[in-house]
């Protein structure tokens, strides 16, 4: 029967200090020395040996680890770090699939673009950080929210995602997709649409063009604080009425109270202006009135017409990730599933 041999790192039962034989070969033309160990041979001397304490804590320590890795110990540690990558794996795929979908769908019908945006606003704009209740958590799909006058016009959107959905959870291993983190999703790929569109329009309407500046110069790389914070939870029921304004009658100031009272601001009003009406250039005119906001509409007006519009394009991902956790604990857990363990015990070598 075959073992593991230890030796090597097990300490010496007895004091060797007077055994142990130490040959030095040196040469006149080297300096270097080579050291050889003799073979011990321990001398009993009467009916006790002779232990130094620091031997007998380094074997005490050494059985513990031998313990330790008999009992699995270590294995467990390296399956827990195993199975936190392969969850993250699994998460990642998930996530790339539904950004795929989400991508040729909304390229196929455009024009719901402000309507998956308005979406996505209006559905975490009914977080309350007195009560830290509503948020982000895919209430609006609920007929009685939907319905409502801020809401106005977005039944088209919610069926796309619905669309969406259905499909999605046909193929998810790891259960179907919250609405929350399904309508936040559809928002991230109607942002990402619209920044394509405008390098096209840069390329004088050449997509195969427009797709290369935005690879060259886009901001895919500031979303991922936005792709980790996946795995919202849907709410049971409609969020309270009243704490969403009808963006298109609102006033300046009301839009301005109404972001500040989420933890946002003026700036964050002035970048996500695209998300409060179909007409973006029609609402930041009516900005553009209020001195706070103003700078900022200014300032993103300018970046849009750079080739790389970096300020509006990272400021809007910015304010877009933290609008769309208002009022969510993210399960960084969802849409995992167990993978069978190979049993290799059973394997025949």
């Amino acid at each position: 029967m075959g073992g593991v041999s230890f030796l090597s790192t097990v300490p010496s039962f007895t004091n060797t200090t007077n055994h142990q034989h130490l040959t030095t070969l040196s040469s006149s033309s080297h300096r270097s020395a080579v050291i050889r160990c003799s073979k011990i041979e321990p001398q009993v001397s009467g009916e006790s040996l002779a232990f130094h304490r620091r031997d007998v804590l380094k074997l005490a320590g050494t059985a513990v680890g031998m313990e330790l890795i008999g009992n699995g110990f270590i294995n467990n540690v390296g399956d827990a770090k195993a199975a936190d990558l392969n969850q993250r794996r699994q998460r990642s795929e998930f996530q790339s699939k539904i950004k795929i979908l989400l991508s040729t769908t909304i390229k196929a019908k455009p024009e719901l673009v402000p309507s998956l945006l308005k979406l996505a606003l209006n559905d975490a704009m009914t977080y309350d950080k007195a009560t830290k209740s509503g948020g982000a958590n895919g209430s609006i799909r609920f007929s009685s929210e939907l319905s409502r006058a801020e809401n106005e016009g977005l039944s088209d959107g919610l069926s796309l995602i619905e669309e969406v959905k259905k499909e999605i959870d046909s193929i998810s291993k790891g259960g179907p997709i919250s609405y929350a983190d399904i309508i936040q999703l559809a928002g991230q790929s109607a942002v990402k649409f619209t920044y394509l569109a405008s390098a096209i329009r840069k390329c004088g309407g050449n997509e195969e063009k427009g797709n290369l500046l935005y690879t060259a110069y886009g901001s895919a790389g500031q979303w991922g604080l936005f792709d980790r914070n996946f795995g919202r939870s849907d709410a049971t029921e409609a969020d309270p009425e009243g704490r969403v304004p009808q963006w298109g009658k609102a006033t300046v100031q009301e839009m301005k109270d109404k972001f500040i009272a989420v933890g946002l601001g003026p700036r964050q009003l002035a970048v996500m202006s695209a998300f409060l009406g179909p007409d973006q250039a029609a609402t930041e005119q009516l900005l553009a009135t209020d001195p706070q906001v103003a700078p900022w509409v200014q300032k993103y007006q300018r970046s849009r017409e750079t080739v790389s519009q970096t300020d509006y394009e990272v400021d809007l991902i910015t304010a877009f990730t933290k609008l769309s956790c208002l009022g969510q604990q993210i399960n960084f857990e969802a849409y995992t599933y167990p993978v069978e363990r190979i049993n290799l015990s059973k394997l025949k070598l």
